[in-house]
């Protein structure tokens, strides 16, 4: 059993590989702190497809997405970009929830996924 972690903090690890699985942390924008959902979406998945190189994956291999925003009504701004970033005909099962605040008040949205790397 191989486990492979990058990234690692004194808290946690951004990705963790496991056989041929990629964890990744939840990722906020920070790139683009207090900024609109949609901008926030956009850098987010940036780093995504960054982790998912460096893991020698891509957004085609997602199995599954958490995604948190601290408001609802942000829901379809994110779907805007999301929905223009996932590949078609791959798109990953999926949960999107409330969080009353995130790591940072800044922050309004946090993903976290799940992907295979074959």
């Amino acid at each position: 059993m191989s486990i492979e972690r990058k990234h690692t903090g004194p808290r946690m690890s951004q990705v963790v590989i496991h056989n041929d699985t990629v964890y990744l942390a939840g990722q906020v924008a920070a790139g683009a702190p207090g900024r609109s959902v949609a901008e926030q979406t956009k850098d987010i998945l940036a780093t995504i497809d960054a982790l998912l190189a460096e893991a020698k994956s891509d957004k085609s291999k997602i199995l599954s997405a958490t995604i948190w925003l601290t408001d609802m009504a942000a829901f379809s701004e994110m779907n805007g970009v999301w929905d223009s970033w996932v590949v078609s005909g791959a798109t990953p099962a999926r949960a999107t929830v409330v969080s009353a605040q995130l790591a940072s008040p800044e922050f309004a949205i946090e993903i976290a996924l799940i992907a295979a790397r074959a």
